[in-house]
């Protein structure tokens, strides 16, 4: 197993040179406990200055780097090593720095509200740790903070990471061009990915849960690669990573071996991301626009939860099946929640029931179905056929996910009814689910929930 023994220690040494150091704890005062488990700010910074000229046409990395977080995530790491917790902090959070030096003018600041970001331009990994553990009182034990090229280097040398979408993305500012269904993302495509902010109205909280998507992948690509096991390609991932991050001084190969170790038995299921719930996302300040202002008394119990070591979502709770419940077949994301469409199912073959079959397996997997299938014109259909109009095509690309191999028949004046005639080839409906499916009290959802179903 990866890190026991010696031959872990081996294939360890010498990473802790290729580590760029900071100091972000460095004379902090009056900081939160400790909790239980292990906490890390990580953060993703611009660092557009250190892409080749090449990398920066295909990627669209044109423009002067801001010297700003563009992620913040906090990952906490439970005690038994069991867990681990995914919270983003929006960018554009609403809020106030403590007095500092400012770093990149020399002078000295009183307290001042600001967007969350600008307290890395301001004052560096310090400031930032210093105003995230103001905002959230949990106490921070490591920092790590992932440039583009180190991002776009990882992303490599794992081999690429496997994405979903169930539509298609197209983002002409980062050059995001993805047609639905599953794609394996290199570096400077993943760099896309987890950039994109105008694929749809959600801004920067869509993006948010695009870069939480990309983490579940990215750990399920780890544990099921065979990187957690393998130590060679253990190590070329960590040299990887370690010789293009900076992190503070305490982090370095024997974090990673241990690390390496707690991970090893990590499926996505093992993960759990949330975002801090919002009470304003337009919460205007002058002399800054627009903030995003949390909901603090619900902020407040998410934060309590991770200083306490609790799950964000419990095995019982809403999104997850309770303990020992049998694993069935995931459920492929869609972009129309079944639940809002409306599906008439015609046997449109000679097979007794076959109707009220299709109907009722439609129903179970959401579908609002007519529960009175009827007959076709035609008994001999082959193929399952889905009748749809033209402009709720959304719907039917839905309904087709749940009826692979189905044909799409788009008939003008349909209506919002979709028409499911069911043929020969039927075999069983497909489980599907809405691509977005963070509910629960914290917004909270498994890394399993968000990676591609098989």
């Amino acid at each position: 197993m990866l890190g026991s023994g010696a031959i872990g220690h081996a294939v360890m040494t010498g990473l802790d040179t290729g580590i760029e150091r900071v100091d972000p704890f460095k004379d902090m005062k009056n900081r939160p406990q400790a909790g239980h488990g292990l906490n890390f700010l990580l953060v993703g910074t611009d660092g557009r200055d250190k892409i080749t000229p090449a990398d920066k046409r295909e990627y669209r990395l044109g423009g002067a780097p801001c010297h700003c977080t563009d992620t913040v995530m906090l990952v906490h790491l439970s005690a038994d090593r069991e867990r681990a917790s995914v919270v983003s902090l929006p960018r554009d959070s609403y809020a106030e720095l403590p007095a500092h030096l400012d770093e990149s003018s020399g002078k000295q600041h009183g307290p001042h509200p600001v967007k969350l970001n600008a307290a890395y331009a301001e004052g560096g990994p310090q400031l930032t740790v210093r105003t995230v553990e103001n905002m959230t009182h949990v106490k921070i034990d490591h920092y790590l903070e992932v440039d583009f090229t180190s991002f776009m280097k990882t992303v490599d040398a794992m081999g690429g990471v496997e994405i979903c979408t169930a539509k298609a993305l197209h983002d002409q500012n980062t050059g995001l061009d993805l047609t639905p269904g599953s794609h394996r993302l290199s570096g400077g495509q993943a760099l896309q990915y987890v950039r994109s902010r105008h694929v749809d109205g959600a801004a920067d909280l869509g993006r948010m849960q695009r870069q939480q998507k990309f983490v579940a992948a990215l750990i399920k690509q780890a544990a099921g690669g065979g990187i957690l096991l393998n130590p060679v390609k253990f190590k070329e991932v960590s040299s990887t990573l370690l010789g293009s991050v900076r992190a503070d001084r305490g982090f370095g190969s024997e974090q990673m071996l241990a690390l390496g170790q707690a991970l090893r038995d990590f499926t996505p299921a093992s993960s759990e991301f949330a975002s801090v719930p919002i009470g304003n996302p337009s919460y205007p300040v002058k002399g800054i626009g627009s903030t995003v202002k949390w909901d603090e008394p619900k902020a407040a119990k998410l934060f309590e939860a991770l200083r306490l070591d609790r799950p964000l979502l419990t095995p019982a709770a809403p999104g997850r099946p309770p303990a020992g419940t049998p694993q069935q077949q995931p459920a492929i994301p869609v972009d129309v929640p079944p639940g809002q469409i409306r599906v008439r199912v015609e046997n449109g073959t000679r097979i007794d029931g076959l109707g009220g079959r299709v109907d009722a397996a439609l129903r179970a997997t959401g579908f609002d179905t007519t529960r009175t299938p009827g007959t076709g014109a035609s008994r001999d259909v082959k193929r399952t056929v889905i009748v749809y109009d033209p402009r709720w095509d959304r719907s039917a690309r839905t309904v087709s996910t749940a009826l692979p191999g189905s044909e799409l028949r788009a008939v003008p004046g349909q209506g919002r009814t979709v028409l499911v005639i069911a043929g020969a080839d039927y075999r069983k409906v497909v489980p599907v689910r809405p691509e977005e499916p963070y509910q629960g009290e914290y917004a909270a959802v498994t890394g399993d929930q968000v990676i591609c179903g098989k």
